[in-house]
């Protein structure tokens, strides 16, 4: 990596040379080759216009300009290794920072939105930023513009670490007063039902619709939306239907007129996972939301 046209590796390189006098005993100590930082010592003598060591006998002397630099790039690199490679001492009640998440409206309220409730009386100076699933939101973790994904454990990437936070399945959501039996419907007659679906605007198909597929019939979707806590407006006073994770359905009844029955199909139950970027792996802020999330859920499972 550059900055201001320096190559930042080589500061290492210059730190170890500073400290041994000597290419091969700065080899050793660096793992590199004696022509590796031979070549390296080359290209610092040429950025900083100087010759940083020059040889007197048998010995290696730095020049008045090295010795300059030696301690302020000592000072650098203990800056990066106590600030960032070894952060400071997590403490939740002083920690301020944001965290960004990408997760559905549905896990938002299937108890995210609950757990920042615990979250914020230990950690009142956290923010977080929740944003909706993208087409690929493991390029968003991949690219550093999110700190945790939530969505289904069948969609996580395989190069960075995750946990399962909980498990959900799935129930038929209607208007309170239809009194209709879909438990006992045929497959193709339970399919042909007005059904209200979600998809997410430039993102993939939801579980649901993945479900449906296997199944090889194509649903009657009559009305289509893009948030899963608009569904039941669109059931209410109407014969439709929809498939929806019963979190979901037992928090929205409690607030809308809606009545849950179980479905004629076989839906595998969802696994909803937390992922985040390898290289967070170390960040005790991070781990410690995390483990916030997961046990707030394992408190709180209906499932």
């Amino acid at each position: 990596m550059r900055f201001q046209k320096l190559d930042l590796n080589l500061l290492v390189t210059l730190d170890r040379l500073l400290t041994e006098r000597s290419i091969s005993r700065a080899s050793e100590k660096l793992f590199l080759s004696q022509s590796a930082t031979s070549s390296a010592l080359a290209r610092l003598r040429e950025y900083f216009q100087d010759e940083l060591l020059v040889r007197v006998g048998r010995t290696m002397v730095p020049t008045p300009r090295a010795l300059e630099l030696s301690q302020s790039v000592r000072e650098v690199l203990l800056q990066i290794e106590g600030r960032v490679i070894k952060r400071p001492e997590f403490n939740p009640a002083e920690e301020s920072r944001e965290i960004k998440i990408i997760a559905s409206d549905y896990s938002l309220m299937a108890g995210l939105a609950s757990a920042l409730i615990d979250i914020r009386r230990e950690a009142p100076k956290l923010r977080f930023q929740f944003s909706p699933q993208q087409l690929n939101p493991r390029e968003d973790l991949e690219r550093g513009e999110a700190d945790f994904l939530v969505i289904p454990e069948m969609y996580m990437s395989p190069d960075h670490p995750f946990e399962h936070m909980f498990f959900d399945d799935y129930c038929v959501v209607s208007c309170a007063r239809n009194a209709r039996d879909y438990s006992s419907m045929s497959v193709i007659e339970f399919m042909r039902q007005s059904h209200v679906a979600v998809q997410f605007p430039n993102s993939k198909p939801t579980y649901e619709s993945w479900v449906f597929e296997r199944y090889g019939s194509e649903r009657n979707v009559e009305v289509m939306v893009g948030s899963f806590a608009a569904v039941p407006y669109f059931l209410t006073g109407t014969d439709r239907i929809a498939l929806m994770h019963r979190r979901l359905a037992l928090v929205l009844s409690q607030s809308m007129p809606i009545r849950m029955s179980e479905p004629p199909i076989d839906i595998p139950r969802i696994d909803e996972s937390i992922q985040w970027h390898i290289y967070n792996d170390g960040d005790e802020c991070l781990a410690w939301v995390r483990q916030k999330f997961i046990a707030f859920f394992k408190d709180t499972d209906p499932v």
